[in-house]
């Protein structure tokens, strides 16, 4: 699984999904698409051969990681484009691994060459291998699914990624009809019936087999290019002519319309992050790792299914003009089970600078001693800069840096006795603002060091002495805090001049350029960022003083979970002084929170909740048999609400009687429910902006907690 945090990609736009068979094997599917004469082998352009030509070069000349291009690195290659294609191994046959082991100690010579011969051999046996096997389930499904019985105790396996190729052809049967009856039954408790679930499932498949038919030679380019480009690191990629398009759009706002980042995994679109501020970001339903399954236009647009769909037509349905509406049918992520779905309603529109931009609020905490505290909070959603009006010589101009100064100023004369950044969600954005932030709260001296791909390393910072606030700080982070945030929370983080709350960061730690090539443009890795103590952020990202329970899964979302990530490391630490003794007070600081936390009902919860979703995440098959299914779903129900209810009580609120009560993603509305409750919670918005944030509050206490490790007489020493 690949992506880039401040891009959508194209990798693995389609699981170009198939099998080769034998030609036994062949006579027992539907060879109707074969005879199609639409249906010709795929071959590549002279503008391919170029492009590889050009990715070689500078991938050897540029690319952060060196890598030999040799028979090692051809049987990587080879395993990486099968694993993109059949990331499930759901079709492929023992005996056609076995095959294309001739390429294992070939692609690497046919690179050099330009040759693309092997790749576009793999990729249109493939496309056939798909279509017959989709055909085959088309001509077959009103029988099969007659026949299911499902009361039979039988499971599936959910993860096949490091599951044995199916050693026959029975053995491929047997794992694709488990597939087939997996997607009626989650159809069925989704309370479809089976007329409907045959026209949905034919409907799907048939635009599948439609869409393999209108592959070009582009779409195998590509697949097999982005193989190849994966090896030296996740966020080396190639962008086709029409992605690069995209790409110059908005480098942060790939969805125009929604404001959403997007990849594909398996045949699902799936959510990477919401850009700040944009449409989707203030509805809040649509949340990182939801899929969305379904797309439709205005209202009471027919929702069309995108199960499958490349990931630029899933885009080119989401996007529209400011003003309009989509509806996306979703799984949500903390969804116990797939046919967990809902239906979001996002007014589309475009993301303006002022959205972004930092806000301040006051928060009034309670010590232990009764006494009342001010703290100011500054939510910074991105690191961001008008370039154009900087450029014009506008004095005026917006960035992240001079509106926290301004905000922390108006804030300190109000009575704040300590500052809290947020930054959760932060994505990153300009780096000479995350270094000008850090420069807001330090005299002097570097912020982030950048090692370049001959071993260079520069450092960039505050290089002049200037006022700058004294006072307690404490910087609030997540999983989706990436990049530029890492380096400001690292900076304060090392400096002791503040405390990092919250779960560990994204681990993004890599700078990368868009070079022209002959054909489209290559993303490439070539420069790596490290804190001034000289650890990288990247992989490993930056690891708070005092924790938080993680809302994200990180075996699902950051850095370390991408295939071929650049390894965390050390260079030598810069010189740089320390301002507080903060270590000194973690200790303390750790126990008080665990104290209160045990208290907190709105923490006690969130455990609860980590809890369960992680023993679902532990199963490794799901049953088939419909009263198991219907029966784990009722438990599910009935230990959430309970959870739930202890909330409640313990806030002293009143208990709630049924889950339905409560907005809840786990209930699937029809398109008049999904409507009204979007509209009501358009309406309760501000409301909803004035609840507190049990992490923010949190994270609050813990400053006021930390407040006399912030005095003068605390200064730690140099290192």
């Amino acid at each position: 699984m690949r992506y880039s945090m401040l891009t959508i990609k194209s990798l693995r736009n389609d699981k170009f999904t198939g099998a080769l068979i034998t030609a036994l094997f062949l006579s027992m599917f539907s060879l109707s698409v074969f005879a199609d004469s639409a249906l010709k082998p795929l071959e590549p352009e002279k503008s391919h051969k170029t492009a590889v030509h050009d990715m070689v070069e500078q991938l050897n000349s540029r690319h952060y990681v060196k890598l030999s291009l040799n028979d090692a690195l051809s049987e990587r290659l080879l395993s990486a484009f099968l694993d993109d294609l059949d990331p499930n191994r759901l079709f492929l046959l023992q005996s056609d691994i076995t095959e294309f082991q001739k390429y294992s100690t070939q692609l690497d010579d046919e690179l050099k060459k330009s040759d693309l011969s092997a790749g576009f051999f793999i990729f249109n046996r493939y496309r056939e291998r798909m279509i017959a096997r989709l055909q085959n389930t088309l001509d077959t499904l009103p029988d099969n699914i007659k026949a299911m019985d499902f009361s039979v105790n039988e499971d599936i396996e959910l993860d096949r990624d490091k599951a044995a190729w199916p050693a026959n052809k029975a053995e491929a049967d047997e794992i694709w009809r488990k597939q087939i009856k997996n997607r009626v039954l989650g159809l069925r408790l989704a309370d479809k019936d089976d007329k409907g679930i045959i026209e949905l499932l034919t409907k799907r498949f048939k635009n599948q087999i439609k869409r393999m038919k209108q592959l070009e030679a582009e779409d195998a380019f590509q697949i097999y290019a982005n193989a190849f480009a994966s090896l030296y690191d996740p966020h080396t990629d190639y962008f086709s002519p029409r992605i690069s398009e995209n790409f110059q759009i908005n480098m942060s706002l790939k969805l125009e319309g929604i404001g959403a980042v997007l990849q594909m995994e398996d045949d699902y679109t799936k959510v990477v992050r919401l850009v700040a501020a944009g449409p989707a970001d203030k509805q809040g339903q649509l949340q990182p790792a939801d899929r969305i399954i379904g797309v439709a236009q205005g209202k009471k647009g027919e929702m069309q299914d995108v199960i499958g769909w490349r990931l630029d037509d899933v885009v080119d349905l989401i996007r529209g003009a400011a003003g309009s509406f989509v509806r996306l049918e979703v799984i949500p992520a903390i969804a116990k089970s797939d046919e967990t779905r809902r239906e979001i309603i996002i007014e589309r529109n475009e993301v303006k600078l002022e959205d972004q931009s930092a806000k301040g609020e006051m928060i009034e905490i309670i010590d232990s001693d009764g006494e009342t505290h001010k703290i100011g909070v500054i939510d910074v959603p991105t690191f961001y800069l008008d370039f154009e009006a900087y450029r014009m010589g506008d004095t005026e101009f917006r960035s992240t840096t001079r509106d926290v100064h301004r905000i922390m100023g108006e804030l300190l004369s109000e009575g704040a006795e300590g500052i809290v950044i947020d930054l959760r969600d932060n994505g990153g954005g300009s780096l000479a603002e995350a270094n000008g932030m850090v420069g807001l709260f330090i005299e002097s001296g570097p912020t982030v060091q950048i090692r370049q791909s001959n071993a260079r390393v520069l450092r960039e910072g505050k290089r002049r002495s200037s006022p700058y606030y004294t006072g307690p700080l404490a910087v609030l982070i997540n999983r989706m805090s990436a990049s530029a945030s890492e380096i400001f929370a690292g900076a304060i983080q090392d400096y002791q001049r503040g405390l990092v709350i919250g779960t560990q960061s994204f681990g993004k730690g890599t700078v990368q350029s868009v070079n022209a090539l002959s054909h489209g443009q290559l993303k490439l890795t070539e420069s790596k960022f490290y804190r001034i103590s000289g650890d990288s952020t990247q992989n490993r990202g930056v690891i708070p003083d005092i924790a938080f329970p993680p809302l994200y899964n990180l075996e699902d979302i950051g850095e370390s979970v991408l295939d071929n990530a650049l390894h965390w490391d050390r260079i030598p630490q810069a010189n740089h002084r320390y301002y507080f003794d903060l270590k000194s007070g973690i200790d303390t600081l750790q126990r008080k929170h665990d104290k209160r936390i045990a208290k907190d009902p709105d923490f006690q919860f969130l455990q609860e909740q980590i809890s369960v979703v992680e023993k679902m995440r532990a199963k490794t098959h799901l049953s088939l048999n419909i009263d198991l299914r219907k029966k784990e779903r009722d438990a599910q129900k009935v230990q959430q609400l309970a959870m739930e209810n202890r909330r409640r009580v313990a806030k002293g609120e009143e208990p709630l009687e049924a889950l339905e009560e409560q907005n809840t993603d786990d209930i699937a509305m029809n398109d008049e429910e999904s409507e009204l409750k979007a509209e009501t919670e358009k309406e309760e918005d501000k409301d909803k902006e004035k609840a507190p944030d049990p992490l923010l509050t949190e994270a609050s206490h813990i400053l006021v907690d930390a407040l006399p490790y912030f005095q003068p007489e605390r200064l730690a020493r140099r290192p």
